[in-house]
């Protein structure tokens, strides 16, 4: 019997990152979503291709050999085949994670399979796996959770691939950056070993990896999509060639950098390379990426953990400089009220609704005597002033 793996998620990622590198190391993949739309496009559809842009032109890859399950309409299915999986991933954004920790759940205390399946929860957040794991734990019966080791084994990714903004007749046909990363822990694995998936870098310590990527390719490609947003620009490529924002994203990689370097000895050359790489891949005018999917999820994107937040506080705790990220910060908080993006409603009404100090705590979950919160409400406050 061949490998299989069942992967929540049928987006942009989930088809043109996990799926293809999935598929390539020979595994049956088993595409799981709530879309009727893109479930019957998989089903009704015997292959898709992926197109990866780099300066040097395109490369097509063609994804075949999968299946389709509606687990709005057949999770009985889904729990079946997460039974006798080898690895169940997703890519579904880390506010659905709780939603599909059910099935999955259900589908692992199922599992007679004699080596326990590997969860690998792909997504643009810290500790992704072990927030799915939570979860999935509390879908479990409590005399079952002891045993939960011997059918699944979780390990947390990190992954880095841009999907740019897709043509409206793709279809299932994803465009997508030839670069990418995807990094995972393989300490859970260490009884059992860990699945052959060719893509993946394993490694023992994922939190330098995570923090790198998060703080480096994530802060920068969100305050070139902020501030190129409230400057006009259309593009990414475009923000990035205007030399303001450009040296706005620099500044902000400079101190995201010093925080890399202090807190996990990696050498300031090595990360100077890594910054000059991002912002050369970042500005590829061949990925067409437009700021509002750049900047979409504001609300989660200034998150405690998030790629601005996240270490400007440890930063400030450090005593390090933050100029560059408050000003990030504050274009975010000017990206309201954008047609496409949901999120950004939920933001105005915040900030309208709510005090400086109340707003700070709300959006960004730092805690009143941290040494950055009062910084990033003198931001909110001036953000307040000028969009009434």
């Amino acid at each position: 019997m061949g490998k299989k793996a069942v992967h929540f998620g049928g987006g942009n990622i989930g088809r043109g990152f996990v799926g293809e590198f999935l598929h390539e190391s020979g595994y049956e993949v088993v595409f799981v979503d709530v879309m009727d739309s893109i479930i019957d496009a998989l089903k009704n559809t015997p292959s898709y291709n992926v197109t990866e842009i780099s300066t040097e032109g395109e490369h097509t890859k063609t994804v075949s050999g999968y299946r389709a399950i509606n687990s709005k309409h057949n999770l009985d299915d889904v729990v079946k085949e997460i039974a006798t999986a080898d690895v169940v991933t997703c890519a579904v954004g880390p506010n659905i994670l709780k939603f599909i920790a059910s099935p999955i759940a259900k589908g692992i205390d199922a599992r007679t399979e004699s080596k326990p399946i590997a969860v690998i929860a792909c997504e643009n957040a810290i500790g992704a796996t072990d927030t799915l794991h939570g979860f999935i734990k509390d879908n479990t019966d409590a005399s079952r959770l002891e045993s939960l080791p011997s059918r699944a084994q979780f390990a947390n990714s990190a992954i880095d691939r841009i999907v740019p903004t897709q043509a409206p007749d793709a279809g299932l046909n994803v465009k997508i950056e030839k670069f990418y990363e995807w990094v995972v822990e393989k300490t859970p694995f260490a009884s059992v070993g860990h699945p052959k998936i060719d893509a993946i870098h394993w490694v023992d310590n994922l939190e330098p990896y995570i923090e790198r990527k998060l703080f480096t390719v994530n802060t920068g490609h969100a305050t070139a999509a902020y501030y190129g947003y409230n400057a006009g620009k259309k593009t990414i490529a475009e923000s990035l060639n205007d030399v303001t924002i450009r040296g706005r994203v620099s500044e902000a990689l400079v101190e995201t950098s010093a925080l890399i370097v202090a807190k996990h000895g990696i050498s300031e050359a090595e990360q100077k390379e890594y910054v000059n790489k991002i912002v050369t891949r970042i500005s590829n005018p061949y990925l067409e990426d437009v700021v509002e999917r750049v900047g979409r999820d504001p609300l989660r994107k200034l998150s405690r953990k998030e790629r601005f937040i996240g270490p400007a506080a440890q930063l400030a705790e450090r005593g390090l400089k933050v100029d560059a990220l408050l000003g990030a910060i504050e274009q975010a908080l000017k990206f309201q009220d954008v047609p496409t993006v949901d999120e950004s409603f939920e933001l105005t009404k915040i900030l309208k609704e709510n005090s400086p100090a109340d707003a700070t705590t709300k959006l960004t979950g730092l805690e009143k005597d941290h040494p950055l919160f009062d910084r990033v409400a003198e931001r909110v406050a001036k953000v307040q002033t000028t969009t009434k």
